[in-house]
């Protein structure tokens, strides 16, 4: 039977049923706790819960978990999978130690790295609840994780992006002008990923093969994912399919990832498939997950714990595979869940510092649907935000505008302004193949040139004047 926590300020006290019930109440306000009600029933109950959050000891999400162990494989990882000699330097604080030690100097780099394999999903998520957005930036910015396939992601002062060339008929010349387009702004650096317009085995094989080709013409230092169900690139695998990355949506409980239709043996499966395939360079990381607030509740799958404490435990099931890349879709399920710019804003920030601070190559997609009370700019603050605190990666859409999945996002133009007002560049392959390939002058700086790349002006020149898809796919 799990307590009730309490605390007394003046002469009322506080009630809270439980552990679930206590960082739910301590959340910073969002439409979909408010969906779920177990959202804070006034701002005083909300800071209430956050200081008798703050003097709840660590060690207590070990033995007070939020969903039972016999009902949840997700909370049999995070148990199981603790590593109790990386805690033991923070086992003895606090949630509010905790935050104190994150912010000060003692929580180097080096220190964040020994003890993220201690850190489980619902502390990260308990001290976020306590965290102000710059406290969220700084620390997230000590947060150092490097992967790598054929390009490495993660190094200071580096910003990647991931060129994502949606076409709502999954048209080749689209797609291919978008890469092209793409490209020539300096993108791609973290993957050519493609979200499928029709989602089957047979059109996956065709937009694999399609970035395969351009990847070896141009001898890009850089992989393809396309963002099919994980069932199905295990298929691709299998008929002999050029994967590079295996994605999948994920949440952080078994009943969310049922309705996905997988579980973590699905996931163990399709990451030895890839692997046994041998397609990186300089690493081996094979994984991509998306992640994203309110899937868990929208899925019904919640168990009654707020949204954002859900989401922190999809980080658990990424971290057990050792992604390449990973990035919360932060605003695209829509304002039921996160209702404006400032909820969207703070929801990017919590889901960067808990994956980083859990030892993931965490990305954001800064984005919005049109029905929630956002706009562009609201992407601006956050996508400079993000770079501040040392985002791994972030979209790079034609004009920030997804025409097959109709929400707004960061264009190649974003991603260009944020590397060049936070002096951040691509990822150092990357970096060398754009001036190699004379795209830009001075990659480290962005400076793009201002000729057409002599190697794509020759290949445009072989353009035919129909519109074959074979024909373009060959050019």
């Amino acid at each position: 039977m799990h307590k009730a926590y309490r605390y007394s300020l003046g002469s009322k006290t506080y009630e809270f049923r439980n552990l679930a019930d206590l960082m739910a109440r301590a959340t910073p306000a969002r439409s979909g706790d408010r969906l779920a009600g177990v959202i804070a029933r006034s701002a005083e109950e909300r800071a209430v819960a956050q200081m008798a959050l703050a003097d709840v000891p660590l060690k207590t999400f070990l033995n007070e978990v939020l969903i039972p162990y016999e009902q949840d494989e997700v909370t049999r990882l995070i148990i199981d999978e603790h590593d109790a000699l990386a805690f033991a330097p923070i086992s003895h604080f606090t949630v509010g130690d905790f935050r104190n030690w994150l912010l000060s100097d003692l929580a180097s780099s080096d220190m964040l790295s020994k003890i993220r394999n201690g850190v489980t999903p619902e502390m990260a998520a308990a001290v976020s609840k306590i965290m102000r957005n710059q406290d969220l930036i700084l620390v997230a910015q000590k947060c150092r994780v490097i992967t790598a396939f054929r390009s490495t992601i993660g190094l200071p002062k580096r910003l990647a992006t991931r060129l994502q060339p949606n076409h709502p008929t999954d048209d080749m010349n689209g797609i291919a002008a978008s890469i092209l387009d793409g490209l020539l702004y300096g993108s791609g650096d973290a993957v050519i990923g493609i979200n499928p317009a029709t989602d089957n085995v047979a059109q996956a094989t065709r937009l694999m093969k399609l970035m395969d080709e351009v990847i070896s013409k141009y001898e890009i230092p850089t992989q393809s994912c396309v963002l099919t169900h994980v069932t199905n690139t295990l298929e691709c695998i299998e008929q002999g399919a050029p994967v590079d990355l295996v994605f999948q949506s994920i949440g952080g409980t078994e009943a969310t990832n049922s309705s996905f239709g997988f579980n973590l043996a699905t996931l163990a499966e399709a990451e030895q498939a890839a692997l046994s395939l041998q397609r990186g360079t300089v690493g081996n990381n094979v994984m991509y997950f998306e992640t994203g607030q309110g899937s868990a509740l929208s899925a019904n799958a919640h168990h009654g714990l707020d949204q954002q404490t859900c989401e922190t435990r999809a980080y658990a099931v990424a971290r057990k595979f050792n992604p390449l890349l990973v990035n919360t879709v932060v605003g695209f399920i829509g304002p039921e869940y996160l209702f404006d710019g400032k909820e969207i804003i703070r929801a990017g920030l919590e889901d960067h510092f808990c994956a980083k601070l859990l030892g993931l190559p965490m990305g954001c997609d800064v984005c919005y649907t049109n029905h929630a009370e956002a706009d562009q700019n609201d992407m601006d603050n956050l996508l400079t935000l993000l770079g501040a605190a040392g985002c791994s990666f972030v979209m790079g859409i034609p004009g920030s505008d997804d025409i097959m999945l109709n929400y707004q996002t960061t264009s190649f133009h974003d991603a260009l302004y944020a590397r060049r007002v936070l002096g951040l560049g691509p990822s150092p392959e990357f970096e060398a193949w754009l001036e190699k390939m004379q795209i830009m002058s001075n990659a480290a700086g962005a400076c793009l040139n201002e000729a057409l790349p002599p190697a794509f002006a020759a290949s445009l020149k072989t353009l035919p004047a129909g519109n074959s898809e074979s024909e373009v796919s060959n050019g």
